[in-house]
């Protein structure tokens, strides 16, 4: 293959990704931008099939009322993120959620739990104060997904399907984007698709550790792309581990899948091996604690417990009513089921898994980065979250900010000229990239996937030290070299699985150096980052956060204050007379 093999395909407005994010951005885009622009969405997978918005469990953070107000949203959101979260991006999201979940029903076409008085269902979720999340069932991200798959399959806009996104490309001087370099998967051909906005809306997807949720197609290609392009990076460290991941044995893929908060904001209970209910023991607001403190009270019970039979804890929701389980999570108690637990009248084993990604690309409220035509959106974007995500705020958030950058990209494009000019140079250092494994002598990639897992859920997991990370550092540094001997079979680049395997693990590899070297500049413990060589959380007068960026071949962090532009450590923009929570106690 050579580089003059590369085809050209030229649009307007390039997505990539068809998550919460991408489907609204496109849907948007199309409303809002000059008649004849042209629209086109690449994706991974299939539109609609792939991505972690369709696993959403739980459901949709939204004030409706009921004593519930934005100010408390933004309230919970700022206090669940330890005062790490860009208070902008924040109160954006709380705000426009309420207009979002109206368009998901009015338009779009979504149908959510509701009371027998008609109104929305919201049920409690982990760090909150109110009960604000709105769901169907337990399979809220199904409903969500396929109601934006049918609106953007009926549309106009051009679909690139099975069409991996691998490079950045900007222009000459380096100041604007000019287009991005993707393999078409099914033919193995490469393609530079050059477009005057780029939405980068690919997922985050912490699946370098052992134990993770994400959909097997969610490797960090996206935060790997904008590193390379000279794009800041934001709270690298704060990987959140979901309390609740299946532990089914390493025979299945189900393990390290969620089983959703809902059930502990249900009145599940969390029981270790001595049969005791342990959660109290580190938080008063017991197995309702937010998911960084959940996730390291499960961790320390398994160190002590060091069991290699059982190495969990166990979630236990038959006190509640297995009728009662059944009828109310009705899709965990399948998964359960398939993988031969009985949840609703039995106890399910657990252990924290790698979930949901807070660091990312910086950018303003309007999804715009420092390099003009490229916007981010979803989870490559860093700043609403902080060092925490609450449950349910991250569908929110792709859906919010996805809408946000169509509108955004629609605007922005008419100030625009014609497409871009590539940089040659860089679109060669990308092109050599990828096709750097092809026609060596084939080796098996999975070993050194499984070595990395092992290394980041070791040494750059749950609990951390900076003796444990510089021990991941070198472990991380020997798979990547490890990896660039490996070879893999050129006769045939239509759906050549092992060589995307190859390129998945190569973008783990480099975020995960990232995350490392972010979490030994954080000397401090601050929501999902926790050193037990630095317990104290510091001064939230203090807070500031982690930049990441490439300096030629050195990933270099630096560290900048948080600007409380809203509220400060300390205050509140809730009322005087306003309760502490209004949910009720389990």
């Amino acid at each position: 293959m050579k580089l003059s093999d590369i085809e050209r395909h030229d649009t307007d407005i390039l997505i990539l990704g068809t998550g919460g994010a991408g489907l609204f951005a496109a849907l948007h885009a199309q409303q809002s931008a000059p008649k004849g622009t042209k629209i086109t969405l690449a994706v991974k997978g299939l539109i609609g099939k792939c991505g972690c918005t369709r696993m959403v469990q739980g459901g949709y953070n939204v004030a409706l009322g009921g004593g519930d107000t934005v100010e408390r949203h933004f309230m919970d959101t700022i206090n669940g993120g330890k005062w790490l979260p860009n208070q902008d991006m924040a109160w954006r999201l709380c705000e426009q959620a309420v207009v979002r979940i109206t368009e998901l029903e009015n338009e779009i076409g979504c149908f959510f739990d509701r009371n027998s008085d008609g109104t929305l269902h919201q049920k409690a979720f982990a760090g909150q104060t109110a009960d604000r999340t709105v769901h169907k069932g337990d399979l809220t991200g199904i409903e969500i997904i396929n109601r934006l798959m049918e609106k953007v399959l009926a549309s106009g806009v051009e679909k690139m399907q099975e069409h991996r996104a691998v490079g950045l490309i900007p222009t000459v001087d380096r100041s604007a984007l000019a287009g991005v370099l993707m393999i078409d998967m099914r033919t193995g051909k490469i393609r530079l698709v050059r477009a005057k906005t780029v939405l980068m809306a690919t997922g985050g997807g912490p699946s370098m550790y052992k134990y993770h949720t994400p959909s097997g197609d969610k490797t960090m290609d996206g935060l790997a792309m904008a590193l390379r392009a000279g794009l800041a990076l934001r709270d690298m460290e704060m990987v959140q581990f979901h309390p609740t991941g299946l532990l089914a044995g390493e025979h299945t893929r189900m393990t390290g899948t969620v089983l959703e908060e809902g059930l502990r904001g249900a009145g599940g209970q969390l029981i270790n091996h001595s049969g005791q209910r342990f959660m109290f023991d580190y938080d008063d607001k017991g197995e309702r604690a937010t998911r960084d403190v959940v996730s390291r009270g499960i961790y320390s019970e398994m160190r002590k417990s060091n069991n290699p039979d059982h190495e969990g804890v166990f979630i236990s929701m038959a006190h509640l009513g297995p009728d009662n389980v059944r009828k109310k999570f009705k899709g965990m108690v399948k998964r359960c089921e398939d993988s031969g637990f009985d949840l609703a009248g039995g106890m399910v084993e657990v252990v924290p898994t790698a979930h949901y990604f807070m660091g990312g690309v910086v950018v303003d409220v309007d999804t715009r980065t420092e390099l003009e035509g490229l916007y981010v959106a979803g989870e490559d974007a860093g700043g609403a979250h902080g060092s925490n995500r609450l449950g349910g705020n991250g569908v929110a958030n792709s859906t919010v900010y996805g809408g946000i950058a169509g509108d955004t990209m629609a605007h922005d494009i008419r100030a625009m000229g014609s497409l871009r000019e590539p940089d040659e140079d860089v679109l060669a250092a990308e092109f050599e990239r990828i096709i750097h494994p092809l026609g060596r002598t084939p080796q098996l990639i999975l070993p050194l996937r499984k070595q990395l897992q092992d290394v980041m859920w070791d040494e750059v997991g749950v609990l951390r030290t900076e003796h444990g990370m510089r021990r991941g550092l070198a472990g991380i540094a020997d798979v990547s070299e490890s990896l660039m001997d490996v070879g893999v079979a050129d006769d045939n680049l239509a759906f050549n699985l092992t060589w995307h395997d190859w390129l998945n693990l190569r973008s783990l590899c480099d975020i995960s150096e990232v995350i490392t070297k972010a979490g030994i500049a954080r000397e401090n413990s601050r929501g999902a980052h926790f050193r037990s060589d630095f317990p104290d959380s510091g001064k939230m007068e203090d807070s500031d956060f982690t930049v990441a960026k490439l300096d030629g071949d050195q990933v270099n962090v630096s560290r900048e204050p948080v600007q409380f532009t809203i509220v400060r450590p300390g205050e509140t923009i809730l009322p005087d007379d306003a309760p502490d929570t209004l949910v009720a106690a389990p």
